[in-house]
Formats: structure tokens, sequence, C-alpha cells
């Protein structure tokens, strides 16, 4: 079983940039789709990018679009959620997420889940 250890979080001022990793054990992520979800405060679980197994796909939430960027090295089996130009309205908890078929934005289709990093951004 495929486990996700998510860091890289924290406070930030607004504007700033956040390099989130999420790290897999247990198995190899080569074999997954990923995604990174948040969660803020009183909110429901949001998605906010997925990238294919090989990495030749990638999805963003509009509000992540040309701000955050997923990546991933399948021989280091982490995945990446470069962030840059963070808003205060970023701040939640951030998830990574493992996928055994294909990239998808929803949620119940993810097998696997980290237990979350808190990024928080002031303003």
């Amino acid at each position: 079983q495929v486990q996700l250890v998510e860091s890289g979080g924290g406070l930030v001022q607004a504007g700033g940039s956040l390099r989130l990793s999420c790290a897999a054990s247990g198995g190899t992520l080569s074999s997954y789709a990923m995604g990174w979800f948040r969660q803020a405060p009183g909110k429901e679980r949001e998605f906010v990018a997925g990238i294919s197994w090989r990495g030749s796909k990638t999805h963003y939430t509009d509000s992540a679009k040309g701000r955050f960027t997923i990546s991933r090295d399948n021989a280091k089996n982490t995945v990446y959620l470069q962030m840059t130009s963070l808003k205060p309205d970023d701040t939640a908890v951030y998830y990574c997420a493992a996928e055994e078929e294909t990239l998808t934005t929803r949620i119940l289709d993810y097998d696997y889940w980290g237990q979350g990093t808190q990024v928080t951004v002031s303003s």
C-alpha cells in the first residue's frame, strides 16, 4: 500500500512562493496519476492540480492556472507543486493523492492520501 507524505508548507506573505513535495513509500508512484487538493477552514476539499503517471498530461483548477505548476520525478518517487504569486485565498491544508488509473479531478477516484501540509498566506 502506498503511503504519501507531504512537506514544504509554511507561512508566506502574499506574492510569495512555496514548493510542496509529496514523497511516496510502499509503492512506486510511476504507477499512479497524482493530484494535489486543498481544504480551507469551513470549506470542502477541492482539486488543485493533477498529473498523469508519465507526466505528459497536467490539469489545473482555474485559480491555479498560471500560478501553480505540478511536476513529478518518478525516479525519486516524488511529486511537486510549485506555487507562485500566492494569495491569502490559497491558505489551506494541501493534500497529495494517488489514483491508480487515470488523471481525474474527482476526489472519490483517488485511492491514497497523505496527511496534508498547512499553507498559510498572510496579506
